[in-house]
């Protein structure tokens, strides 16, 4: 038995297959730069700069005139209020001396009564401010030196103020002759009692006392009552504080142009306006201090009087206007 020789095996190695990577998913990356680049600044011509400059300057100007007005206004708000403050009188103080020098040994003086009576018996009326506290009940006037002084009773007043802070600026008084009492009373009685009663009742006094304290009817009632004849009366003003004649006279003159206005029958004739005009140069002076006494006179055919004292050479008389329409408008 023969043995067949065993046939060679090759052994082949295979290539090694490719392994296929898996998908991915494409995926786009945003970069983002850490840091920017500066934007270049851009150049300012001189017409730009001169704009900016004219702006900062007027605004500058704008706060300093805001900081000033407003300056200027605090302080003004502080004068009217501590000048329009009216301050409590003045009380009176007890004497220094102490008791244990007012001994039984002292000498004691008896003062002589005064040698002018009627100025102790003088009523004064209370004004309700502080710096012209009283007026007279009673003065005298005369028109001229030559006549004699004639008593006037005072009617009633009043304090002229001004603006929303009620700044005072005078007193007004007005007083009435006695003689003129029952020219008035009648007058009054028959405008409250048309029927010619002699006197009032009571509902009839309050009727007559609503009439009077209503502006628009009180000045028709005065301005009919005025227009008697008989009717002498007096207006007397003292300032509360330093005013001046220009100040006084356009207030009137501003009552009279609107009386003017409101009734052009009666007063719109060139005759009227000529005496507006007489009476507006007799207050074309200069300053009236306070406490001056200025004093308005109506007499029996109502020519309108001035006098002002002015401290030194008493009351003087700076004119008359014979219009008696503007005597009855003031």
């Amino acid at each position: 038995m023969s043995l067949l020789p065993l046939p060679s095996r090759t052994l082949r190695i295979l290539p090694k297959p490719q392994l296929l990577s898996p998908l991915r998913p494409i995926t786009r990356t945003h970069t983002r730069p850490i840091t920017s680049k500066a934007s270049a600044t851009p150049q300012l011509d001189a017409i730009s700069l001169h704009r900016l400059e004219a702006t900062q300057r007027a605004h500058h100007k704008r706060r300093t005139i805001y900081s000033a007005s407003g300056f200027l206004a605090g302080m003004v708000c502080i004068w009217v209020t501590a000048t329009s403050i009216d301050l409590p009188p003045t009380s009176k103080l007890d004497s220094s001396r102490s008791s244990t020098s007012l001994s039984s040994s002292s000498t004691v003086t008896i003062l002589p009564p005064s040698s002018n009576p009627t100025a102790e018996q003088e009523e004064l009326i209370p004004t309700g401010t502080s710096t012209i506290q009283h007026f007279p009940k009673n003065i005298a006037f005369s028109s001229s030196p030559t006549t004699p002084q004639e008593p006037y009773q005072l009617l009633g007043l009043g304090i002229r103020t001004v603006s929303f802070l009620h700044i005072q600026v005078y007193v007004l008084g007005i007083y009435i002759s006695p003689s003129s009492i029952p020219t008035l009373q009648t007058s009054l009685l028959q405008l409250a009692a048309p029927n010619g009663a002699s006197t009032l009742v009571a509902h009839e006094k309050d009727a007559l006392k609503a009439m009077l304290l209503d502006p628009s009817r009180s000045e028709e009632i005065w301005s009919a009552i005025l227009q008697n004849p008989e009717i002498k009366s007096l207006v007397r003003i003292v300032p509360t504080r330093n005013t001046d004649f220009h100040h006084l006279r356009d207030a009137w003159v501003r009552s009279l142009t609107a009386r003017a206005q409101k009734n052009r029958e009666e007063f719109g004739d060139e005759k009227f306006g000529k005496a507006k005009g007489e009476f507006k140069a007799m207050f074309n002076r200069g300053s009236v201090p306070k406490g001056r006494e200025l004093l308005l006179s109506r007499d029996e055919s109502g020519k309108l009087g001035v006098w002002y004292e002015d401290g030194e050479k008493g009351s003087q008389r700076l004119g008359e206007v014979g219009d008696e329409r503007i005597s009855r408008g003031i």
